[in-house]
């Protein structure tokens, strides 16, 4: 049986074209089902500019409401109960998918996971993890990046953990040569005084646990291959990936206007060529798809509200590579491990209040 993935079609910023097009270029090249969640009749007119896709395992599943960007996340869950986000949720609720995606409102996807599928046993607030290619040719992953702006040191206690697993669970040995993944807590200094008293506290419940903890990391150490999961608060992580997004497209824009400058520039670009689409490659957010919603019972990937056909490609082949993975049951395991000491300070159990960052 192929891996089956419901998407929300109504999510994107220009929907369902990206969507249909991801769809399609998923089905295609890495051989899973989808299931297309939304209006039937918009759906149908965009997959009709498709015809040679027709023999693909893609289907659509009628969703009459959707929720909109400009949408407040609580009301909305509570209000639209037929979206095409609860029905894609509760396709894998039901065990119809085994994953789901959507490039729609952050805060809604959150919320409706969570009444949805519910939370793993132990975990007090789910997290998202994004994933930042580095100067050494692999990848670091940071958690959380917008699900919670407000944190206390328990819930990052329990993001270095569900990091750590996923981060072993995705990359496995071929980043890290076999070792155990370097943990790092985001601060503004290596010292373990450092930082506010979230990171402080924090610094101090991380030194419990069973990983490789390296201690405080820099903002610059995000990208310099230097750590493996970096955690922080949804706040801090949102405005570093938002910063992050904001410089590449600035760096390509103007290494592109620089490099077309002049006869002799243009010259060069055209000898580089190669190696400027390589340059692209590595820094294009859409290539990484979105970023996995760790905690929930289930699979659910949260992708930018501007994705391409590209973005949501790469989306579904890491919610299925996600499915696959086992990497729910490993969090539930080692929560579960750790939950003395979690539990033995008493707080963490606040009800996230997420907001619509990414």
């Amino acid at each position: 049986m192929p891996t089956t993935i419901a998407v929300d079609a109504m999510g994107a910023d220009r929907a369902p074209k990206p969507e249909v097009e991801g769809a399609i270029l998923a089905a295609r090249q890495y051989g899973v089902r989808v299931l297309l969640v939304g209006r039937k009749d918009v759906i149908h007119a965009e997959m009709a500019h498709h015809p040679s896709a027709r023999h693909l395992p893609i289907e659509i599943v009628h969703a009459e409401e959707f929720i909109s960007m400009h949408d407040k996340a609580a009301l909305a869950v509570k209000q639209k109960r037929n979206s095409s986000m609860r029905v894609g949720l509760r396709l894998v609720q039901e065990g119809k998918a085994d994953g789901f995606v959507s490039a729609g409102n952050t805060g809604a996807a959150m919320v409706t996971a969570k009444v949805v599928l519910g939370v793993l046993p132990g975990v007090d607030r789910p997290a998202l993890a994004a994933v930042f290619p580095n100067s050494t040719g692999a990848a670091s992953i940071m958690l959380d990046v917008g699900a919670n702006v407000d944190c206390k040191p328990q819930n990052l206690q329990q993001f270095a953990i569900m990091g750590d697993i996923y981060f072993r669970a995705i990359f496995g040995g071929k980043h890290h040569k076999g070792h155990q993944p370097r943990v790092g807590l985001l601060s503004i200094g290596e010292e373990e005084s450092k930082g506010n008293d979230l990171t402080r506290d924090s610094f101090k419940l991380l030194k419990q646990l069973p990983l490789n903890f390296i201690g405080n990391v820099e903002g610059r150490d995000l990208y310099n291959g230097s750590v493996d999961v970096i955690v922080c608060d949804g706040f801090v992580g949102n405005v570093a990936l938002k910063v992050s997004e904001g410089l590449v497209e600035t760096v390509r824009s103007m290494l592109k206007e620089s490099l077309q400058a002049t006869i002799t520039r243009q010259f060069g670009f055209l000898l580089s060529r190669k190696a400027f689409v390589d340059f692209k490659k590595r820094l294009d957010y859409s290539e990484y798809g979105g970023a996995p919603l760790l905690g929930v019972k289930g699979v659910a990937i949260v992708s930018h509200g501007s994705s391409n056909g590209n973005a949501i490609k790469n989306a579904i082949r890491v919610a299925a590579e996600f499915a696959n993975s086992g990497v729910n049951g490993k969090i539930q395991d080692e929560i579960q491990q750790a939950g003395a000491t979690l539990m033995s300070n008493g707080a963490g159990a606040a009800t996230a209040q997420p907001e619509a960052l990414l």
